[in-house]
């Protein structure tokens, strides 16, 4: 049977809706075009995984405060804000279905917002005197700019390694989910061990988490035909990484042209995802996912028995299993 996340939220759930009151809240403003924008980007909101895993994890290691529910909040604002901002960098009109702010409003308003949304997350710990809080998230809002920089450089030579790829998606990624995890732990109270604990087990997921969502790129887990668009971006992902490194020169110097002429060319788009499916690149990527599943489930079983803690290994089964 198939997780739902409305049965893995069970044991917070009237913290998640008390949770949206305050973050509402924290996103008032007296500008009304301000107030217009935020709302939006409210009402437009998507699974709310990551003050899930705030809650879960605080649930998992102590006792939910309010201190927890700031520190859910600060997350949010802070990784709305770098959606504004990607926005804005991909010049992307759509987000999760729906118009993005730039989309609606012109970059210039989409910046001023993306900035509003970090300022009031840094005033909101501040005023707050959640210094520690603000220490733990600030570390992934610059390790996700320079993840995105990194990944926008090897772009242009297409040489990024494995090693070099799981530094990228640790950075772009997988920091803000361990950033949750350690906030959930240190606002209920848990010793500087176990906060440590939670932020290791926050990267495994976020790494397996990441890894999954590369692999939609290539048509699999039956989710229709592949979208190819990392293909087009010049993104090399853990599938077609390996697929390179095991092929034979020649072959690697075709499909690196190729990708080189996917933004162009669509139809080439199929040639690589082929090439990397006969490479057993699919296979091989859906077993570093797996390993890094099972990192975190062993993280897990180091924490007592409880209704949170099966929340979370159902949360963590849930990244992986998920079709979008």
């Amino acid at each position: 049977m198939s997780l739902k996340l409305k049965d893995i939220q069970a044991p917070v759930s009237e913290e998640m809706i008390e949770f949206e009151k305050k973050f509402r809240q924290s996103m008032k403003s007296k500008v009304m075009l301000l107030d217009k924008i935020t709302g939006y980007i409210v009402r437009r909101k998507g699974k709310q995984m990551r003050p899930l895993f705030v809650f879960l994890s605080a649930g998992a290691t102590g006792d939910i405060t309010e201190s927890t529910y700031r520190g859910a909040s600060l997350i949010e604002l802070l990784h709305t804000a770098s959606l504004v901002h990607d926005d804005i960098v991909d010049d992307s009109s759509m987000r999760r279905g729906f118009f993005s702010v730039n989309a609606l409003w012109k970059n210039k308003i989409a910046v001023l917002v993306g900035d509003f949304l970090l300022a009031k997350g840094m005033l909101l710990s501040l005023e707050n005197n959640d210094v520690d809080l603000l220490k733990i998230t600030t570390e992934p809002v610059k390790q996700m700019s320079e993840g995105e920089l990194m990944q926008i450089a090897k772009s242009k030579t297409l040489d990024i390694t494995e090693d070099l790829y799981y530094q990228v998606i640790q950075q772009k990624t997988a920091s803000l989910i361990k950033s949750c995890c350690k906030v959930g732990a240190f606002s209920a109270g848990a010793d500087d061990e176990t906060v440590e604990k939670m932020g290791e087990f926050g990267l495994a997921v976020g790494m397996a988490f990441q890894i999954k969502d590369d692999l939609f790129d290539y048509g699999t887990f039956e989710i229709g035909k592949p979208r190819g668009i990392d293909i087009k971006e010049k993104k090399l992902t853990l599938p077609l990484i390996y697929s390179l490194r095991n092929a034979s020169k020649s072959d690697r110097r075709r499909i690196k042209s190729l990708v080189k002429k996917a933004e162009k060319k669509p139809k080439v788009v199929h040639e690589v995802i082929d090439f990397v499916k006969k490479s057993g690149g699919i296979e091989y990527a859906v077993s570093v996912m797996e390993n890094f599943h099972n990192d975190a489930k062993a993280i897990l079983q180091s924490l007592p028995e409880s209704s949170y803690r099966t929340s979370l290994e159902e949360l963590v089964q849930f990244t992986i299993e998920r079709t979008k």
